[in-house]
């Protein structure tokens, strides 16, 4: 598993975001944006109010979800993303709410 450094073509992208994120449609507005972008994972709400982001896809699209992460949605009020590049691992396809 790589810690920076991944193929230029594919890789994992797991992203911990914080502040006000949950109950705010975070997790939704993540997976519509994944899946404009092409991506494939899941988002899911963590038990100490942080939600989790696992993307897999070209370098260039997780960029995208990781920017877009920094702001979420209208309601959200992000304080931290945490990010880890790692190889991918071929998720299934599609990208699902949990």
């Amino acid at each position: 598993m790589g810690v920076q450094r991944t193929s230029a073509n594919h890789a994992r992208l797991t992203l911990l975001i914080s502040g006000r994120v949950q109950g705010v449609g975070f997790r939704f507005s993540a997976a519509q944006q994944a899946r404009r972008l092409g991506l494939r994972g899941w988002a899911r709400n963590l038990l100490d109010g942080r939600v989790e982001i696992v993307a897999e896809g070209t370098r260039e699209a997780l960029e995208v979800l990781h920017a877009w992460a920094h702001q979420g949605p209208p309601l959200a009020r992000v304080t931290e993303v945490a990010e880890q590049w790692s190889d991918a691992r071929d998720e299934p396809a599609g990208f699902a709410v949990r």
